[in-house]
C-alpha cells in the first residue's frame, strides 16, 4: 500500500489539490438520484452497489478521490479499493455536503 496517499482527506485539501492542478479523480459513489441534486463537475459516477462489476472504470492514475452524502459510503469503497490494488483512492471526509458547506455553496445540500 501506498503510505504516502492518505485514507482520507477533508475538503480543504480537495480544494487545494484541486487548485493546483494536481491529477485528481473524484468517483461519486452516490445514487443517480442524489446526484440529481447535486454533483462535483467532471466526477465519475458509479453508484456503490455497482463498483465491483465496473471496476474496470474506476481510474487507477493520479489522486481517487471517492466521495457520497456524508462521507460515509465512500469510506467503505476507498478501504474496498485499496485492498483490490488501488493505492491511489482516498476518502473526502465530509463528503459533498461538507464541499457545498464549507468550500462551494453554490452546490444545494440535502
Amino acid at each position: 500500500m501506498n503510505q504516502s496517499v492518505p485514507l482520507e482527506i477533508d475538503v480543504h485539501t480537495l480544494d487545494e489539490m484541486r487548485r493546483s492542478g494536481l491529477p485528481v479523480t473524484i468517483l461519486d459513489v452516490r445514487e443517480p438520484g442524489e446526484i440529481a441534486i447535486c454533483r462535483f463537475q467532471d466526477s465519475i459516477n458509479i453508484p456503490m452497489n455497482t463498483i465491483p462489476e465496473r471496476l474496470d472504470k474506476v481510474p487507477s492514475g493520479g489522486t481517487l478521490v471517492v466521495v457520497c452524502h456524508l462521507g460515509m459510503r465512500s469510506q467503505q469503497v476507498a478501504v474496498w479499493l485499496r485492498q483490490q490494488g488501488y493505492d491511489n483512492a482516498v476518502n473526502l471526509r465530509g463528503g459533498i455536503d461538507a464541499w457545498a458547506r464549507q468550500v462551494d455553496r453554490s452546490i444545494p445540500v440535502y
